[in-house]
């Protein structure tokens, strides 16, 4: 079995320490001291096309840039890595996002990869001038990609939902094949529409029980609509030479950031109707309760799982921290559980890449885990592969 390895474009700016902002969190809350321009977002993409990453995700919120457009260009500053492209059903018509990604096929074939944010953050949706609660965004969604699917197969499709219309919609072009569908949701709300509709089923960062228990949910559901569905899973990473220079690392993370800043990212993610937001934060409450939190070890969920990210990061708040085979073991422990796809980003995230590309890549050619890329010739003159073994 080979894994299948996605980065992340930080389209909201870089930095090498935490850049807040996400799920929950206000428009401009995110922004590093690095330009998220299109010729950084590039480099960051042209390697890791080298590495042999699948794709990068792109996100999509009013903290950030829009997905579709920095993508579209930075595919023309590269040349095989697809683009997992975050998107919020209901703020487009689902005629014209079936439209958008054939077109993206089109110019850029096999390249376009769908990531479903129906959204959990009612401030932000009302700001996009979307009034629905929760549930009925759900229903929505679920509506919305039966048209989708339905354009996909080349039918001319006439809908009548709850919430969506469309009379006799075609697509002039189809995309073949068909772009994968990535969603993730845990709510129960999340699970059906994920059955019904997902290739992909994503969830965050949690504990490997955790992780286990979501698959099992989801595959269930899956088997009722006799479907089967992958999983995968959106965590951060920090790697090194050794442990104690990857917590150190983490360390370092920590001491730039105060009590206030904090206790002011916290307070925006309580608002948030996300399940997985909430599952987030409980993996640091108690340490952020005792004021422990500064303390890197104290946030560390299982061996290497590390929720110091979250403190003030909406989203994905978990990262791989350790030497590279001990990176590489939790990765081989999500992969027996069932995750087949690694969605990863680091700060910044052009240098984490490289940390990770050249330590932990090997690490999983070595156990068969993964084959895609350019291998290493040798370890000889590789500076971050020093004590890797």
């Amino acid at each position: 079995m080979s894994l299948t390895l996605h980065w992340f474009l930080p389209t909201y700016g870089d930095s090498r320490f935490i850049v807040g902002g996400g799920h929950g969190l206000p428009a401009g809350a995110a922004g590093g001291d690095r330009d998220a321009s299109i010729g950084y977002l590039a480099s960051i993409s042209r390697a890791a096309e080298d590495f042999g990453f699948t794709a990068a995700l792109t996100p999509a919120g009013a903290w950030c840039e829009d997905a579709w457009l920095t993508t579209a260009m930075v595919a023309r500053e590269t040349e095989r890595l697809g683009f997992l492209v975050a998107f919020r059903p209901g703020l487009v018509s689902p005629t014209l996002a079936a439209q958008m990604a054939a077109t993206f096929h089109r110019h850029a074939p096999g390249r376009i990869l769908l990531n479903v944010v129906t959204g959990g953050e009612p401030v932000e949706q009302r700001a996009y001038g979307d009034h629905l609660d929760k549930a009925a965004r759900y229903e929505r969604t679920d509506e919305f990609l039966t048209v989708v699917r339905g354009l996909w197969r080349g039918e001319t499709v006439t809908f009548r939902g709850k919430h969506l219309s469309v009379d006799a919609a075609h697509l002039a072009t189809v995309p073949l094949p068909t772009p994968p569908i990535y969603f993730g949701g845990s709510s129960p709300e999340a699970g059906p529409v994920a059955a019904r509709h997902s290739d992909v089923y994503l969830t965050w960062g949690e504990a490997p029980e955790a992780v286990a228990a979501k698959i099992a949910w989801i595959r269930s559901l899956a088997a009722d609509e006799g479907r089967n569905v992958r999983f995968g899973i959106r965590l951060h990473v920090i790697t090194r030479d050794t442990a104690e220079q990857a917590w150190a690392e983490a360390g370092r993370l920590l001491d730039a950031l105060d009590d206030d800043t904090v206790a002011g990212v916290q307070n925006g993610l309580a608002r948030s109707e996300s399940t997985g937001q909430a599952a987030m934060r409980a993996l640091h409450e108690d340490r952020r309760t005792d004021g422990s939190w500064r303390d890197p070890r104290s946030l560390e969920v299982v061996p290497n799982l590390w929720a110091g990210v979250g403190l003030v990061r909406g989203g994905a708040g978990t990262a791989l921290v350790g030497s590279h085979s001990e990176v590489a073991d939790l990765i081989q422990q999500y992969a027996d559980l069932g995750i087949s796809e690694f969605v990863l980003s680091g700060y910044p995230h052009l240098e984490e890449l490289y940390w990770f590309g050249e330590g932990v890549i090997p690490e999983l050619r070595r156990r068969g885990l993964f084959d895609a890329g350019r291998p290493a010739a040798s370890s000889t003159g590789q500076p971050f592969l020093a004590g890797a073994r």
